[in-house]
C-alpha cells in the first residue's frame, strides 16, 4: 500500500501543482485554489483503484501460486514457497520449477533445463550430489533435492531483485506518455518564466493579482490527469479480468496482447483439453494383444508423474503388478518418446519404448502408412516398440521393433473454435505449434475451422529467414522441439510481428519467455506459469478475447483522452507566449481554467477512458495524439486570444478586466467543447448526453448569480458575447477542416 501511495503522490507534476496551490491559498480567494482540491481527489481515486487492483492480483496469485511438495518427518506435504526452510527435501517432477537452491538427493532420469538462468538450451542430466538452481525447471524424470539456500539467498531471487527495477513488458502507452510529459516540462519552463516576468511588470502595483494571473497561466500547462487516467484504466482492466479468473502478472500485458498480430498456440491444453482417451489398440507383426496390454500397464506404472497420453494408457490398461521396472527413460519433448526396462514375472528381461511412430521408426516402415491414415482423422497415435539396445545407449531407438499402435482421441475444447474465429475476424494470425504429428495437429485445427498448410518442423529451414518464410506460408506445425518453438517466435518477431504464445507444458517455457506476451493455463506446469505474463486460471482459451478487448479499451480510450489533455497544454503554452509578446495581463484566473478543465476535460475524460472500445490497437501513440493535439491547441489558443484582444479594445474603464475574461472564457469553452464533440465520435446516446450535460453545467454558471460571483464570470452587453460566439464558430470550422486534413495527410 505504501508503494502505491508514493507512486501516486510523489510525482513531478504533483510537486509543481502542490507548490502553486500553497501559494494560491495565501494570495487569492479559495475559488482560485480549487485546482489543488481536484488534484487531491484525483490522487485519491488513483490510490483506491490501484489498491483494488492489487487486492485482485494478490487473491488470484494465491490461487496460481506454486506449492512444491516437501518431505517432513517422512510425510510428503505441499507448502508455499516462502515456507521452505534449509534442509527440506523437495520433490520434483516434469514441469516443476526449482523454487530454491539445493543439492540433488535423488534422481530418476532427472533432466533440468537451466536456460532461463544460463542461456544454455540443452537439458542437464542431474545425479545425486549435483547442484540445482532456483529458476530452472524439470523437463524429464523426477527426484528430490535438499534445500541449501532459501528466500533472498536463492540464485533466482537475487536475479529477480537485480531485474526488478525494469518492466519486462514494454508499454507503448506509458513510454509515450513519459515522452510527452518530458517535452511538456521543457515547454513549461520558458513559457512560465516569461509569464512570471510579464505579469509582475504589467501588474506592478498589485502583487497578489499578478501572482494569481501567473498561476492561472501555469497550472493548465500541466496535463495532471493523464497519468492518473492511464493508471486507473489499467487498474480497472485488471479488476475486470480478475473477475474472469485471469491473472495479469504484469499490468502492461493487457495493452501488449491488444497489439498482437500473431498468436502461436500449443495444441495440447489450448485447443484440446488435457485429458485423452484410448480408442483402439492395434497389434503389429503378430504381437499377442493380451501381452501388449501388460506391457502398456507396466509402462504406466513405471512413471510416477505420467503425462496426459500415458495417463490415458494407465486408465485403459491397469498394471498387472507382475513385472518389476529395473530402469526407466522419462519422456522428453526433445526425444518424443519414453522407455522402461522390466524384469517380467518369469524372469525374462525386456526393454520397451513408447512414443512418436515417425521418430521411432525409419521412414519406409509400413506401420507409418497406417499411422498417417489415423492422424488424418485427428487422432493421436503412439507406437509401442521393443528395443534392442539398452536405455543408456546414445540411440536407444535404433533397431526398435514395432509391436503395437495405441490410438488416442483428444478432447477438443468446446470454446476453441469460437476463439479462433474471433482472432480471424480481428486479423490476428493464428499459428498452431505442436510437438505432435503435423497431420494429426492439422486435422484437429481443421475441425476447429482453422485451415492452412500443415508443416513437419523437422523439414523446416534452420536459418531465421527461411523459418520466417515457412511460418508465413504455413498455419499448422508439428513435431516441433522446444528449441524450435523458441526459434519460431524469434523468426516471427524478426519479421516485424508482435507475437503472443500460449501453452501449458514444460516444452512451451522457452517460447513463452521470448514471446512479446506469454499466456499460460492455470493448470499448466509451474515453470510456464512463472514465465507467462498472463495466466488463465480457469484454463479457458476463450478468456483471451476478453484480454484483447480490455487492452483495446485501454489503448483506444487513452488515445482519445490524451488528445483532450494535450490540446489544453498546447493552448495554455500558446496563450502564455502571446501574453508575453503583447505585454498584457493574462486573461484567466485559476478558477476559470479549473471550471473549463473540469467540464471539457476532467469529467468527460473519466467516462470516455472507461467506455467500451473495440477499435483495433494501432502503434505510434505519441504521433497519433500529437497530430491532433497541436493543431487543436493552436486553434483554441489563437481564437481565445483574438477574443481577448477584441474585448480589451471594446471594454474600457475600471473593472473591465472581468468582462474581458468572461468573453475570452466563453470562446475557450465553446472551442474546447467542439474538441470534446470531435473526440467523442462516433456518437452514442450516452456520449451525446455527456457533451450536453457539460454544456448545460457551464450555462448554469452563466445564469446563476451566486455561481457568476464565485467564478468571476459575467457577460456584459450583447455585442461582445456574440462576437465571442462568432470567433468560436470560425474556430470550430477550422478544427473540422484541420481534423480531416490531418487524418488524410498523416494517417495513423
Amino acid at each position: 500500500m505504501g508503494e502505491i501511495v508514493r507512486a501516486n503522490v510523489f510525482t513531478r507534476f504533483n510537486a509543481i501543482i502542490g507548490v502553486l496551490w500553497l501559494v494560491m491559498l495565501f494570495v487569492a480567494p479559495i475559488q482560485d485554489s480549487l485546482f489543488g482540491f481536484v488534484i487531491l481527489a484525483n490522487t485519491g481515486i488513483g490510490i483506491v483503484q490501484e489498491w483494488r487492483a492489487k487486492q485482485t492480483l494478490d487473491s488470484l496469485a494465491v490461487i496460481g501460486e506454486a506449492r512444491p511438495t516437501v518431505r517432513r518427518d517422512g510425510t510428503a506435504v505441499e507448502v508455499a514457497t516462502s515456507e521452505i526452510v534449509l534442509d527440506d527435501l523437495v520433490e520434483t517432477g516434469p514441469g516443476d520449477k526449482i523454487v530454491v537452491d539445493g543439492v540433488c538427493a535423488e534422481a530418476d532420469g532427472l533432466e533440468i533445463d537451466e536456460s532461463l538462468l544460463t542461456g544454455e538450451a540443452d537439458p542437464v542430466l542431474k545425479r545425486p550430489g549435483d547442484q540445482v538452481m532456483s529458476g530452472s525447471f524439470v523437463v524429464a524424470g523426477g527426484g528430490a533435492f535438499r534445500a541449501t539456500k532459501v528466500g533472498r539467498e536463492a540464485y533466482a531471487a537475487q536475479l529477480a531483485e537485480e531485474a526488478s527495477r525494469f518492466t519486462l513488458v514494454h508499454s507503448e502507452l506509458r513510454s509515450g506518455i513519459s515522452t510527452i510529459l518530458k517535452y511538456v516540462t521543457w515547454m513549461m519552463v520558458p513559457a512560465a518564466t516569461g509569464l512570471v516576468i510579464t505579469q509582475l511588470v504589467v501588474k506592478n502595483d498589485n502583487l497578489k493579482a499578478a501572482v494569481a494571473r501567473t498561476v492561472g497561466g501555469i497550472v493548465p500547462m500541466v496535463p495532471e490527469g493523464l497519468v492518473l487516467l492511464t493508471s486507473v484504466a489499467f487498474a480497472i482492466g485488471v479488476i475486470r479480468l480478475g473477475r474472469k479468473q485471469c491473472l495479469v502478472q504484469e499490468l502492461p500485458a493487457i495493452e501488449g496482447l491488444a497489439r498482437v498480430d500473431t498468436v502461436c498456440l500449443d495444441k495440447t491444453g489450448t485447443l484440446t483439453e488435457g485429458g485423452m482417451d484410448v480408442t483402439e489398440l492395434r497389434a503389429l507383426n503378430g504381437a499377442d494383444e493380451p501381452y501388449v496390454r501388460k506391457v502398456l500397464g507396466a509402462l504406466g506404472e513405471s512413471d510416477p508423474r505420467p503425462n496426459a497420453s500415458l495417463q490415458a494408457i494407465i486408465d485403459a490398461y491397469p498394471d498387472s503388478e507382475e513385472w518389476r521396472c529395473v530402469e526407466s527413460l522419462p519422456f522428453s519433448s526433445a526425444r518424443k518418446y519414453s522407455g522402461a526396462a522390466f524384469s517380467e514375472g518369469d524372469g525374462e528381461a525386456s526393454t520397451w519404448l513408447l512414443g512418436a511412430p515417425d521418430v521411432l521408426l525409419p521412414q519406409d516402415d509400413p506401420a507409418l502408412s497406417e499411422t498417417e491414415r489415423l492422424n488424418e482423422q485427428g487422432l493421436r497415435v503412439l507406437l509401442l516398440a521393443r528395443a534392442t539396445r539398452d536405455l543408456d545407449d546414445p540411440e536407444p531407438a535404433r533397431g526398435a521393433r514395432p509391436t503395437a499402435l495405441v490410438v488416442l482421441e483428444q478432447r477438443l475444447r468446446p470454446d476453441a473454435g469460437d476463439t479462433l474465429r474471433y482472432f480471424a475476424d480481428q486479423r490476428v494470425h493464428a499459428k498452431v505449434i505442436s510437438g505432435d504429428n503435423a497431420v494429426s495437429v492439422g486435422a484437429v485445427a481443421a475441425k476447429l475451422g482453422l485451415s492452412g498448410t500443415a508443416v513437419d518442423a523437422r523439414r523446416m529451414p534452420a536459418d531465421r529467414q527461411g523459418m520466417a518464410e515457412a511460418l508465413d506460408e504455413g498455419t499448422v506445425f508439428g513435431r516441433v522441439t522446444p528449441q524450435q518453438k523458441r526459434d519460431m517466435v524469434g523468426a516471427l518477431q524478426s519479421g516485424g510481428h508482435t507475437v503472443a504464445m500460449t501453452g501449458d507444458g514444460v516444452n512451451d517455457v522457452l517460447a513463452l519467455k521470448d514471446a512479446d506476451i506469454g499466456v499460460s493455463m492455470g493448470s499448466g506446469s509451474e515453470a510456464t506459469r512463472a514465465v507467462a505474463q498472463i495466466v488463465l486460471l480457469n484454463n479457458s482459451f476463450a478468456t483471451l478475447p476478453s484480454v484483447v478487448a480490455e487492452g483495446r479499451r485501454v489503448i483506444g480510450n487513452i488515445t482519445r483522452v490524451a488528445t483532450l489533455f494535450l490540446v489544453k497544454t498546447v493552448y495554455s503554452v500558446l496563450l502564455a507566449l502571446l501574453v508575453v509578446c503583447w505585454q498584457v495581463e493574462y486573461p484567466f484566473l485559476p478558477r476559470h481554467l479549473t471550471l473549463l478543465s473540469t467540464l471539457t476535460i476532467g469529467v468527460p475524460a473519466f467516462f470516455l477512458a472507461l467506455a467500451p472500445n473495440k477499435e483495433r490497437a494501432r502503434p505510434h501513440f505519441v504521433r497519433r495524439v500529437m497530430r491532433y493535439a497541436v493543431p487543436g491547441g493552436v486553434v483554441a489558443g489563437a481564437a481565445t486570444f483574438a477574443t481577448y484582444l477584441l474585448a480589451r479594445h471594446y471594454y474600457t474603464g475600471a473593472g473591465s478586466l472581468e468582462a474581458e475574461t468572461s468573453a475570452a472564457t466563453l470562446t475557450l469553452f465553446l472551442v474546447s467543447m467542439w474538441v470534446l464533440a470531435i473526440i467523442a465520435r462516433p456518437y452514442t446516446w450516452w456520449r451525446i448526453a455527456l457533451v450536453a450535460a457539460m454544456g448545460a453545467a457551464f450555462l448554469l454558471v452563466l445564469v446563476v448569480p451566486a455561481l457568476q460571483e464565485f467564478f468571476a464570470l459575467k457577460l456584459v452587453g450583447v455585442t461582445m458575447p456574440w462576437t465571442a460566439v462568432a470567433v468560436a464558430a470560425v474556430a470550430a470550422a477550422a478544427l473540422e477542416f484541420l481534423w480531416k486534413w490531418v487524418g488524410r495527410r498523416f494517417p495513423a
